[in-house]
């Protein structure tokens, strides 16, 4: 199915910005943001990004079988949108952040949230094609 295909594209492209933000995260610590700060502000960064790096790992695993993975996309994604309402959060109460936070904002309350609805389309109609 080619819509399937599409899907599982879209889904390998979004899996790349929280790899590689996550990775970035974790190498570069809040220097990646142009922050720098205690210990504990770099520990609690760089775990942050470990969590990113491993819900993209989480969606990349799903791409072979997408129509199969509804349960495993709807929490991830709800796991996205809470940290996206975070950082819409931060948003309201500390101003408008730099371009690539606003983008990722982007992502986790639009982008995301898409692809899960999408991902639910497919499986249905994968459903129904079967016997």
């Amino acid at each position: 199915m080619l819509e399937k295909r599409a899907l599982q594209v879209a889904v390998a492209l979004g899996c790349l910005v929280p790899i590689g933000g996550g990775a970035r995260g974790i190498w570069l610590g809040p220097q990646m943001a142009g922050a720098t700060g205690p210990a504990d502000l770099d520990s609690h960064f760089r775990y942050l990004s470990g969590l990113l790096l491993g819900i993209g790992l989480a969606y990349l695993t799903a791409i072979p079988r997408i129509e199969q993975h509804g349960l495993r996309f709807r929490i991830l994604t709800a796991i996205v949108v809470v940290g996206g309402l975070g950082r819409l959060a931060s948003l309201v109460a500390v101003g408008t952040p730099s371009l690539s936070m606003t983008a990722a904002l982007a992502m986790e309350l639009i982008v995301t949230p898409a692809l899960a609805l999408w991902q639910h389309r497919i499986a249905r109609r994968c459903a129904a094609l079967s016997p």
